[in-house]
């Protein structure tokens, strides 16, 4: 099954990016409520709204951890098991964040990769975005 991978470009810097990933309460502030902490080996979990053979609890630890640039966890929840990583890369202009989620088998994961297709779209075109803007400076 397909791997999801979406990259964008952000008129952000990388270190306020990295921040937005890693600060437990800006990440909740964007993606979900969240017990993150960037250290490799610590579990936490998201928590969203449950949906059918889905809970609303994704089970997360931090498998690399490369400031500011490179953060992969794992993302196991309902028939999930699986990967997620961010790649940032300053640019000219900003900030080119990278998204891979990888490793859905199976036919119980195809619904589910679709929803996160769609979501990280919205996660990381609108809602990230919009939520670094209320951090620039005034």
């Amino acid at each position: 099954m397909k791997d999801i991978e979406i990259t964008r470009d952000l008129s952000f810097p990388a270190e306020m990016v990295w921040h937005a990933l890693t600060d437990p309460a800006q990440l909740g502030a964007w993606l979900m409520p969240n017990e993150f902490r960037a250290e490799i080996g610590h579990r936490f979990t998201f928590q969203t709204k449950p949906a059918p053979g889905f809970d609303g609890i994704v089970k997360c630890e931090v498998l690399e951890l490369s400031p500011p640039k490179r953060l992969v966890i794992c993302w196991k929840g309902g028939p999930l098991d699986t990967r997620a990583s961010f790649d940032l890369m300053q640019t000219d202009t900003g900030t080119r964040i990278t998204l891979r989620h990888t490793g859905f088998t199976g036919l119980s994961n195809a619904i589910p990769r679709i929803a996160l297709g769609l979501g990280w779209k919205d996660l990381l075109g609108s809602k990230l975005p919009r939520h670094l803007a209320t951090r620039q400076p005034s």
